[in-house]
This record gives C-alpha cells, sequence and structure tokens, in this order.
C-alpha cells in the first residue's frame, strides 16, 4: 500500500514557527509531526509514501535521511504550489495503479485506515472520504451524503454556526478517477477534482468514523494537540507528563505543570514557572520567568523574570529581562517589543 503525504502548506497560521520549519516538521513532543504521521500509516500497512513540497525543501532533507523504518519516502519536488489536488496528480507515476492513500500531512489522528480500505472495498468506491462529524463547521465545508455514504454534494463554509460532517483531509483514490488530468497544473482536490469525479459518474463515498482528529493549524490546536497526547486521548501515543527531553536541563527550584514538553538541549531556570506550554529545542526559559499557555520556538529566550500569556516566539527570537507580554508573536530572530 503506499500513500501521497501533502506537505506542500506554509503554515501561515502557525508563524512564527513556520517562518524557519515546515509545518509537517513542528515538533510533537520528541519528533516532529510528520513522524507521527508516518508511523500511523506504517501501523495499517502503508510501505512507501510520496512526499512533495515547495516550501523549504531543504529542511526535509535531514528528516529524510533520518528515517530508516517503513514506510519509505519518495521525493518529488514542486517547483510551484499546486494545490491538493495538483500535488496527488503529480504523484501518480510513483503510485502505480493500486488505490492510495492521500492525506495532508498537518493532522494528527488515529483514524482506523484499515477500516476505512475495508469500507472502500465494500461499496466498490472508487474515492473514499475520511468524515468528521463538528458541532461548528464555520472553519470548514460541508460534505452532504446520501444514507449508504455516496458524497452528492460540498458545500461552502457556512456564514453562520452549524453542525455538519466536514472533510477530514484523508482520502482513497483509485488511479483511474484522475486519469486525463494534467500533472504540474494548480488544482483544489475538494472544489475542482471531486466534484468532477462525481459529475464523472464515479463512486464518490464518505466514511464516517469517531477517531481522535485534529487540525495542527494554529498555535492553540498545536498546544492542545500535546495535552491530549498526555491525556492519552490519541490512541497508539503514550507520553508521561510532563515531558522533559533527556537533554534538557530543568533547575530543581523550577516548576513544571502537567501539560509542559520541554525538549532537547532546553533549559529552564530556577524559579521559573511553565505551564500550559510547549518548549522546543534549544529554547531557554531564566530563572523567574513565568511561561504559560505559549510555544518557544528553537533557540529562543525568555529573559529572567518576564512574563509570557500566550505567546508564540519564532526560532532564536528573545524575550527582555523583565518583560510582560501578552498574545505576543515574535518573529524569527528578533527582539519582542515590551507592552
Amino acid at each position: 500500500m503506499k500513500a501521497v503525504v501533502l506537505v506542500g502548506g506554509e503554515g501561515t497560521r502557525l508563524r512564527p514557527l513556520t517562518e524557519t520549519i515546515p509545518k509537517p516538521l513542528v515538533p510533537l513532543m520528541d519528533r516532529p509531526s510528520l513522524d507521527h504521521v508516518m508511523d500511523h500509516l506504517a501501523r495499517h500497512g502503508v510501505h512507501e509514501v510520496v512526499l512533495s513540497s515547495p516550501y523549504l525543501e531543504e529542511r526535509f532533507d535531514p528528516f529524510i535521511e533520518s528515517r530508516h523504518n517503513d514506510p519509505a519516502i519518495t521525493w518529488i519536488t514542486e517547483t510551484a504550489p499546486l494545490g491538493t489536488g495538483g500535488a496527488i496528480v503529480n504523484a501518480l507515476e510513483a503510485i502505480g495503479d493500486q488505490p492510495f492513500f492521500a492525506l495532508n500531512g498537518d493532522i494528527l489522528t488515529d483514524l482506523d485506515l484499515t477500516a476505512m480500505l475495508a469500507f472502500h472495498r465494500e461499496r466498490g468506491a472508487e474515492a473514499t472520504i475520511a468524515l468528521h462529524h463538528v458541532e461548528d463547521a464555520r472553519a470548514f465545508g460541508l460534505v452532504l451524503t446520501d444514507p449508504d455514504g455516496r458524497v452528492r454534494e460540498f458545500r461552502e463554509k457556512p456564514e453562520l454556526p452549524e453542525p455538519g460532517d466536514i472533510n477530514a483531509g484523508t482520502y482513497l483514490l483509485d488511479p483511474e478517477v484522475l486519469a486525463g488530468r494534467t500533472a504540474g497544473e494548480h488544482s483544489s482536490i475538494e472544489r475542482e477534482v471531486f466534484p468532477a469525479v462525481i459529475s464523472a459518474g464515479h463512486g464518490v463515498f464518505g466514511f464516517m468514523s469517531d477517531p481522535y482528529w485534529l487540525d495542527l493549524g494554529t498555535p492553540a490546536q498545536y498546544l492542545q494537540a500535546h495535552f491530549d497526547m498526555f491525556e492519552g486521548k490519541v490512541r497508539g501515543i503514550s507520553y508521561p507528563a510532563p515531558w522533559v527531553d533527556p537533554s534538557a536541563v530543568v533547575d530543581l527550584r523550577a516548576h513544571l505543570g502537567r501539560w509542559v514538553a520541554v525538549g532537547p538541549g532546553a533549559a529552564v531556570g530556577p524559579g521559573a514557572q511553565v505551564d500550559d506550554s510547549v518548549i522546543l529545542r534549544g529554547a531557554t526559559v531564566e530563572g523567574e520567568a513565568r511561561v504559560v499557555a505559549s510555544v518557544l520556538g528553537p533557540g529562543s529566550r525568555v529573559g529572567p523574570g518576564a512574563t509570557l500569556m500566550g505567546c508564540v516566539l519564532g526560532e532564536g527570537s528573545w524575550v527582555p529581562d523583565g518583560a510582560q507580554l501578552d498574545g505576543a508573536r515574535v518573529p524569527a530572530g528578533t527582539q519582542a517589543a515590551p507592552e
């Protein structure tokens, strides 16, 4: 079984972290979030993954070289962003003629891909879309299905709060349904490809289940993913709470709350208080500083006595001694402006 993992997005909502790190490579606990995606695929019999991205391509090289277990990785270079549909079509030559998974690389889920494949075969589907039910679909488009699961219509994001079934960003596709599309052309799989496939009479079905599912697209959701992993809500993933990398240094006089992740080479000084936060590789929280509901990018620094509430620090940025910041986003390599 093969899969195409879409890793070409710029992650603008997760800036400043994604100014220097592609969104799929932003760490979740001890490794990039894409590692968790790859391991999830391997648990369901996927042995080869095609990755494609035009964004910070060189930053993926160490990740690819570090993967020595299933699934194997094939890299395809996009000379320009192709969109979700275009990236999948561009990968078809590496996929062959068998059904394959295609999925977004910025989703944390324990979706049962084995059950999805069985559903696809039982329905005689040519395309199957994983669906997720939400109580407020304003941030998503709605997918309408018949009682047997056949997809009838895609609707744009509603203006008012409305419950419904949304596209969960995982697809199972027969290559034949994409025949005739030109590699290298930009297209959206939901707005262009799937409506055309349905119009052509192909069987497109929605696979409804109730897995853990979270889009890692914003700092709040990124933090929530850590909290949920701490609480054991993601099947197949378990971490102690708090989690501290063996190479990190946390002073005995520092306080770490339960929902805290401290990455490799990071340091937390005496009297510092850290709650509901993620401290990435090489970041430093100096003595008597307080960090709450924040993400500290690689190599960033929080000065002595400073307070951060709901902040995101880009790579190599720093917060002056005694500064008070609330909701700040500090670009990579810059000093936070005092409020």
